[in-house]
């Protein structure tokens, strides 16, 4: 945060000084985002009383969340500057201490709010501030960040999203590449008020991994999409959590038309190896299984995957399957309260990224405009996942089907007023672990302000 303040004190003191900002004051936008979010979740079949302790059979929390975004455009000159910022704040509408999901008072451990003790906290906001400078089409932003990318995904699943800290580069000006390259500070997560270092699974302390977890203060990334026709593009990214884990990724995505419709082919693999004291100190293992009843290590893993797409008169058709190779579970910046990474089995509850799972999927969605109701959609997806490696089989398994509906209102005085209902049932054989079914009740408007 004092890099950022101190770079967004740089950026305002050169635009003050500008004979002529009429592109920053011009080009400026802010929008009002507003969503209103139910989830409710049932824990089922509770092995043993800690588990239970640890993790309720019933949750469900209600609230209103405020994203208030502004973005300048640049002054004007060979080089232009400018400032973006997001205020955040959401307000707790229900949600009790037996419906909170945290008994045991941890400090992140609640669904969609930080919790004070066993209950959740009337409400919780932050602010970001990114000061930005730009050359031809390469951008330079410092400060609060959302990067989506192969190695690193902001998650925007709950009342408000994850924001990150640090500073990001990114180019278009040859033609047909993209390419970007950052470094990461901080996080901070979907139900906080609080940057925080960063960390993955098994390293990360669970919901309590600011007072217990092993963390790090730098990630870097960086790759670039190269597009070699008009409808294939080639993709590398690297990642690196120091003391942690490096990922390389390599995908390919090709559209070609079919008849009359698009088929998409999605192709992705991961190869992440383990770095610093992830090779050695057992405080910073990641979680999998490493034989006999050894469930943490380094990180150690491959990941394959391929979906494919194919649409057609607002059905769309899909199918696919990913392989994870080696002893570690997928390894991808994880607090322990909740995120998202790049594969094609991140889901609604799960992200079947286990050691040695090999899962296929199914899905369908229409789009409704075909018959005459545009702004509705509808979509199903099923997965299944097997050979997880465990300390009691090597091949447990485990399923999840979501399920989504969404309209968005397309005229008059509500126009642009979302409506989504989002269910989930995972069920699986794994050891000590419980079934789950979930809903989610989503209503989203956002309000141009200028």
């Amino acid at each position: 945060m004092k890099k950022s303040t101190l770079t967004l004190a740089i950026t305002v003191g050169v635009m003050a000084q500008h004979a002529n900002a009429a592109g920053f004051v011009e080009d400026s936008t802010a929008t009002l985002k507003l969503r209103n979010f139910y989830i409710n979740t049932d824990n089922r079949d509770s092995a043993t009383a800690a588990q239970k302790a640890a993790n309720q059979n019933y949750q469900a929390e209600w609230g209103q969340g405020f994203q208030l975004d502004f973005t300048s455009g640049y002054t004007q000159g060979a080089v232009g500057f400018g400032v973006d910022a997001i205020g955040l704040l959401g307000v707790r509408l229900d949600s009790s201490g037996g419906k909170h999901g945290n008994p045991t008072g941890n400090a992140y451990a609640g669904t969609v709010f930080p919790s004070d003790g066993d209950h959740a906290v009337d409400d919780f906001s932050s602010l970001g501030v990114t000061a930005k400078a730009k050359i031809s089409k390469t951008e330079l932003k410092l400060g609060t960040l959302m990067p989506k990318n192969p190695v690193i995904v902001s998650n925007d699943g709950r009342l408000l999203p994850q924001t990150w800290q640090g500073g990001q580069l990114t180019s278009g000006d040859i033609k047909d590449l993209s390419l970007v390259v950052g470094q990461i500070e901080q996080v901070k997560g979907r139900n906080s008020s609080n940057n925080e270092n960063l960390s993955i699974a098994g390293a990360n302390g669970g919901a309590n991994n600011a007072i217990s977890g092993k963390t790090s203060n730098k990630f870097i990334y960086a790759g670039g999409d190269y597009k070699l026709t008009k409808d294939l593009t080639a993709q590398y990214y690297f990642g690196k959590l120091e003391d942690f884990y490096t990922q390389n990724f390599l995908g390919l995505v090709h559209n070609w038309s079919i008849g009359p419709g698009v088929l998409k082919s999605d192709l992705r693999y991961f190869n992440s190896k383990d770095d610093g004291a992830n090779g050695h100190n057992p405080l910073y293992y990641t979680s999998g299984y490493y034989g006999g009843t050894t469930t943490k290590g380094k990180v150690d893993n491959n990941l394959y995957s391929g979906l494919f797409l194919y649409t057609v008169n607002g059905h769309t058709f899909g199918g696919g399957y990913q392989s994870s190779h080696g002893d570690s579970d997928f390894p991808w910046l994880n607090q322990g309260d909740g995120s998202s990474n790049y594969t094609i089995t991140d889901m609604q509850i799960q992200k079947f990224g286990r050691a040695g799972e090999k899962t296929w999927q199914a899905r369908y969605s229409f789009d409704f405009a075909r018959v005459g109701l545009p702004g509705a959609t509808a979509g199903i997806i099923y997965l299944r996942g097997d050979d997880i490696d465990t300390p009691t089989t090597g091949n447990a398994s485990e399923w999840e089907r979501d399920l989504t509906l969404s309209y968005v209102v397309q005229s008059g005085a509500m126009k642009g007023l979302g409506m989504t209902w989002k269910n989930a049932m995972w069920r699986n054989n794994i050891a000590n672990t419980r079934q789950q079914d979930e809903n989610r009740l989503i209503l989203s408007y956002s309000l141009p302000l200028f």
